[in-house]
């Protein structure tokens, strides 16, 4: 059975593609962190951190995304670049989901950097 997050990140994946970008990897994990998706878009890569809440009395799911996570998603894309032998364009994005529904999606591009 697919969990919540599965499901989140597969309909992030969807509206994505949609949105003209291609699947390279999902759910990279090294050593630093984990990368929801990678993706491609024209001849830019693209790491995307999928995030879900059910409520905002937290924050939503925005404020979930704290510094040392966006450090460890950082790092975990530095070394994909690494192993792939490449520098090309890229960007950290973030897709916020309150539901598993694609009424809401909120894509934000180039989230956060170094």
């Amino acid at each position: 059975m697919i969990n919540r997050g599965e499901q989140a990140e597969a309909l992030a994946r969807r509206y994505l593609e949609a949105k003209g970008l291609t699947l390279i990897a999902q759910n990279y994990r090294c050593r630093f962190g984990e990368i929801d998706l990678i993706m491609r878009e024209g001849k830019t890569i693209v790491f995307v951190e999928v995030r879900l809440r059910k409520s905002n009395a937290f924050g939503g799911a925005l404020a979930s995304i704290t510094g040392a996570k966006q450090q460890r998603i950082l790092k975990a894309a530095q070394h994909y670049l690494s192993e792939q032998r490449s520098s090309p364009n890229c960007r950290c994005d973030v897709v916020l989901l309150n539901d598993i529904s694609a009424v809401g999606i909120e894509w934000i591009q180039n989230a956060f950097s170094e």
